[in-house]
């Protein structure tokens, strides 16, 4: 299994690009009623962790969206041509919060790029940093996981899925419906027709159903883990999808403690495991 960089996309590596924002107050009171938190309508004066991705939204032309929704190929990003692109997750470091109303800057810096080949063909994995700043210097550190694969074989299985574990201390259920997938979609600018196009989605793609989104599920994770222990802070957090959910069915997001480490994962309705996470915490 090879791990070689692509020759035509070394270019791509190292590849920067800088923008700037501000955390305004309406996108975190619009993400409190997506999420249908107790307190909507009256926004924290410090931005929660993962919610950084209501901003530096991409605004690419309408005329420069592909047939499945993202922006063309190429740019900052290498132009891989495999049709599946999707977030495989990611690592973030919390140094200091932000507050509603600040200024923030991103520098984006394109880390490795990877080619392999296995049972379920060619995959190519992009790793972007960034790097989010406020008034007060260095803010988030994430490293973010792109994949790209190709569509499956007609006829081919799917994977085996892995079992969640069922050892949790929190949790609860969560119903996902086309109003959830929509709003988030529209809190994130993001067109991939996965989340929202139902003939799309199970014509061309192939899937069940909708597709949530996997930023999505990291945030609910994160959102239970603050729920269930309002005390702490969250210092660390690093997630990876495993295997996708679909607005077709109910699923859980669930966590436990372990001294200063919160283990957290979201349960399919089949019992598997869709995505694994943990924090470090104070």
């Amino acid at each position: 299994m090879s791990q070689e960089n692509p020759p035509s996309f070394e270019a791509w590596v190292g590849r920067s690009e800088a923008n700037a924002d501000r955390i305004t107050e309406t996108p975190v009171r619009l993400m409190q009623a997506t999420l249908d938190a107790a307190d909507a309508g009256t926004p924290p004066s410090q931005l929660p962790p993962l919610w950084h991705w209501l901003y530096f939204l991409p605004a690419a032309r309408q005329s420069d969206i592909g047939a499945e929704g993202h922006p063309q190929r190429g740019g900052f990003l290498p132009p891989v041509t495999l049709p599946r692109r999707m977030w495989a997750g990611g690592r973030l470091q919390f140094l200091q919060p932000l507050t509603i109303g600040e200024p923030i800057r991103r520098v984006s810096t394109v880390k490795s790029i990877q080619s392999k080949s296995g049972r379920s063909g060619q995959l190519v994995f992009v790793t972007v940093l960034h790097e989010i700043s406020g008034a007060s210097g260095l803010a988030i550190r994430e490293e973010h996981d792109i994949v790209y694969r190709d569509a499956p074989a007609p006829g081919a299985s799917a994977p085996q899925p892995v079992a969640a574990p069922v050892d949790e201390q929190f949790g609860r259920t969560i119903t996902p419906d086309p109003v959830l997938l929509m709003r988030y979609s529209a809190l994130t600018f993001n067109g991939h027709r996965i989340h929202y196009d139902r003939p799309y989605v199970m014509e061309e793609e192939g899937y069940p159903g909708l597709v949530v989104h996997g930023p999505l599920i990291a945030t609910l994770l994160m959102e239970e883990l603050r729920r269930a222990h309002p005390e702490k802070t969250i210092r660390s957090f690093e997630f990876k999808a495993v295997s996708p959910l679909f607005d077709i069915a109910p699923f859980t997001v669930n966590g436990k403690l372990e001294g200063d480490t919160a283990h957290l994962w979201a349960r399919g309705p089949e019992g598997q495991l869709a995505m694994q996470a943990s924090a470090r915490i104070e």
